[in-house]
């Protein structure tokens, strides 16, 4: 095979230098020989060529040693080759299309490279719950609003007239005095009473009556939308999990990786070079910070971590106080505002809930970071354990909140006489999923509003009086330090009300994305002009999975009280969808009745029955069983391989040792210091089982070759290589 001459510059790594005089023709031999190899390799390779680590020029002449010399490609060959690259070109600019229409790409990288990944990592959890709520938004108004507006159902059912008999010592919400202020009624809700925004003003006909049923997709329209966010988040959860049993627990990259690839050639503007140098300085701190924490951590002695463990369980100890007394504090609060519906009082008490909720959330995880802040933990565990006890006290707080309500509204867990005849303490609230809510309403409304008030009326003023005035006070001051996990309870907190409010409000969804919207700009602006970098970074990928933890968590907060409303609980008898039934899930019998066939209704009772969920959990069992074993096995086979790989880097370097030696005793010197180091055994080094430098023991004799050309006063040369012996593998 001839094989044609290369282009200029090409393959310039087969190029062998050669040495002086008689060495040459070996050198041009072994260059040809090594250069006919290889072409004959990208030849009957199949790998793209534009996988290939050459030049563009080199890739054509790779393209056009690959075609088949005097063989005549017929049109269709040549039409299907234009039609796989126009499609290639196609797909590749719709990804730039749609990278370049990526919300917030520049503003999160420009954060990331000025504050780090950790805070960048804020901002990407906050567009992650944006696209969340649109989803679901779209999702209710697919199936409910927009069949009920265009469908034009028939009128729906006439409630069923009952009389209230009510003690006097009631008063039901129709006849408490109303403070008819338009933006009170706002804030309140009360101005969307009569609008889809809440659940009393849905109506539908009979299910006879049509051929779509609003109240099934009513129904439905919240668990799909709950179920959407539970894969999204457990999606986003478990992304960089694979990596982790890949990497090892200890696997840290090395500095030499950082130091000598971090750069981007491809950046021709000041600005982005300034960020990108902020992003590599920041990114070495975190690797230097974690390896002063890993290396103090080794060095402690058994009476240190004792220490250490009694200093964390003091820490949590005090917290867990500290969030009983705050959970204690909301319980009391929101039932004496439910209890307590005077006309002096009442526009007051309104928000006594909220504001007493939003009290606690602020003071709360200002105090946790202080006492987490006192122990010296590493920035990694000091943001989670903070996350952590924000997220139950906001939690806690919801719940109790929730409870609450369900003991004023519903007679949870308290004396049932004021609900027995209608199953809900209709004499107060003749339409409780509104009045319910308007306290969710409420809620997410003064979440926003707090946001405002503390971005514009105590962090922008506190900025401008630390710049003002100088002295020992203003310097202690200092601007506000950006905590992550505070801005990341208040998003989670705003989006567990959110669904908690889905039955209730269908299109809360709509109100807080606009809400998300406005707070990455408030949330920015406050970052870049008003706070201080933190002095201790921390990497995102050590706190993202915390983000989804904790957004789960309020998604189960969310699931368990919407599964008992509807399940269990009496609709209110003159407003909604569900006005004559007993219970929202009593229309899914009912439609199954209407509108399946009898095998169906049959196949439908079996799938419901134990006789089909016992073999399906025991499937599952199984399964998991199963994946469990595997995951165990791929575990010991990476350990394996990874002692593999250690012994065999170790073998070369044998290999290395025993031939410098062979060379000294020969009397030939190599031509470069490095020519005989391998490149690279593995990605990035240190590689596992490489030696390390070796000084020699006092009083041990170093070999010379008595044909050695150096002089007696010569250093002689030793080797500078140790290998690790079995307890450091």
């Amino acid at each position: 095979m001839s094989v044609p001459r290369a282009p200029t510059g090409m393959f310039r790594q087969w190029s062998v230098q050669s040495g002086p005089g008689p060495r040459r023709l070996g050198s041009q031999t072994a260059s040809e020989e090594l250069w006919e190899e290889e072409v004959e390799r990208l030849c009957s390779s199949w790998e793209p060529v534009r996988m290939l680590p050459y030049a563009m020029a080199d890739k054509r002449f790779i393209r056009e040693l690959r075609k088949p010399e005097r063989v005549k490609t017929s049109c269709r060959q040549r039409w299907h080759r234009r039609g796989q690259v126009a499609r290639q070109h196609l797909k590749e600019a719709a990804r730039r299309l749609a990278q370049s229409f990526k919300l917030w790409q520049g503003a999160l990288y420009e954060i990331g490279g000025l504050f780090g990944t950790g805070i960048q990592s804020y901002f990407t959890f906050l567009r992650f719950l944006l696209l969340l709520n649109l989803l679901t938004l779209l999702m209710t108004a697919s199936f409910v609003l927009l069949p009920l507006i265009w469908l034009r159902h028939p009128e729906p059912d006439p409630a069923l007239k009952l009389s209230l008999q009510c003690s006097s010592s009631h008063v039901p919400q129709s006849a408490i005095p109303r403070f008819h202020n338009p933006l009170w009624n706002i804030l309140t809700g009360k101005a969307f009473n009569n609008t889809y925004l809440f659940y009393g003003a849905y109506r539908a006909g009979p299910e006879q009556s049509s051929a779509y049923s609003i109240r099934l997709a009513y129904l439905l329209a919240p668990m799909a939308c709950l179920l959407l966010s539970f894969c999204g988040t457990l999606r986003r959860m478990v992304q960089g999990l694979p990596q982790q049993p890949l990497l090892g627990r200890g696997y840290r990259a090395p500095l030499s990786a950082k130091v000598f690839s971090s750069w981007d050639f491809c950046i021709r503007v000041w600005e982005a070079a300034t960020i990108k140098k902020h992003e590599i300085s920041n990114e070495l701190k975190v690797e230097l910070e974690e390896g002063r924490r890993l290396e103090l951590a080794q060095q402690q002695t058994q009476a240190q971590k004792a220490c250490y463990l009694l200093t964390y369980l003091r820490t949590n100890v005090l917290i867990a106080l500290l969030v009983a007394g705050a959970i204690s504090t909301i319980f009391w609060a929101t039932k004496y505002s439910q209890d307590n519906k005077e006309e002096s009082l009442f526009l007051v008490l309104q928000y006594l809930p909220p504001g007493v909720i939003s009290l606690v959330n602020f003071l709360g995880p200002q105090l946790f970071t202080v006492l987490i802040q006192l122990e010296n933990f590493p920035p990694s565990t000091e943001v989670n354990l903070t996350l952590i006890w924000c997220v139950v006290l906001k939690l806690a707080s919801l719940g109790i909140f929730s409870f609450s309500l369900g003991q004023t509204v519903l007679c949870v867990g308290r004396n049932k006489t004021s609900c027995e005849s209608y199953g809900y303490n209709a004499c107060e609230y003749q339409c409780w999923e509104n009045s319910v809510g308007e306290e969710l309403y409420k809620l997410i409304i003064f979440n926003f509003l707090l946001t405002v008030v503390f971005a514009f009326f105590v962090s922008l003023p506190r900025r401008l009086l630390v710049e003002r005035f100088s002295g020992w006070f203003w310097t202690w001051l200092d601007r506000e330090e950006f905590l992550v996990p505070k801005n990341v309870l208040d998003i989670v907190a705003a989006q567990t009300v959110t669904w908690m409010g889905l039955f209730y409000c269908p299109l809360l969804p709509l109100l807080n994305s606009v809400f998300l919207f406005l707070t990455f700009y408030i949330k920015k602006y406050t970052l870049l002009r008003n706070s201080r970098a933190s002095p201790r970074l921390f990497r995102a990928s050590s706190s993202t999975f915390f983000f989804q933890l904790v957004l789960l968590l309020g998604l189960l907060l969310a699931a368990v009280p919407l599964a008992y409303v509807i399940s269990s609980t009496h609709s209110s008898w003159d407003c909604g969808l569900f006005t004559n039934y007993s219970a929202p899930w009593q229309v899914v019998p009912e439609l199954v009745t209407l509108r399946l066939s009898i095998p169906g209704q049959r196949a439908l009772h079996y799938l419901s029955s134990h006789a089909f969920s016992f073999p399906l959990l025991i499937l599952l069992s199984l399964i998991l069983t199963v994946c469990i074993s595997q995951s165990r096995a791929n575990a010991r086979a990476i350990q394996g391989l990874r002692k593999q790989l250690v012994w065999h880097v170790q073998e070369k370097w044998h290999l290395v040792d025993d031939l410098s030696r062979l060379l000294q005793e020969l009397g030939q010197e190599p031509e470069s210091p490095h020519s005989l180091r391998p490149r690279s055994f593995c990605p990035g080094f240190p590689c596992p089982g490489s030696p390390g430098p070796k000084t020699p023991r006092l009083g041990q004799p170093t070999r010379q070759s008595a044909s050695s050309p150096r002089g007696p006063g010569a250093s002689v040369p030793v080797s500078r290589f140790h290998f690790p012996s079995r307890t450091e593998l």
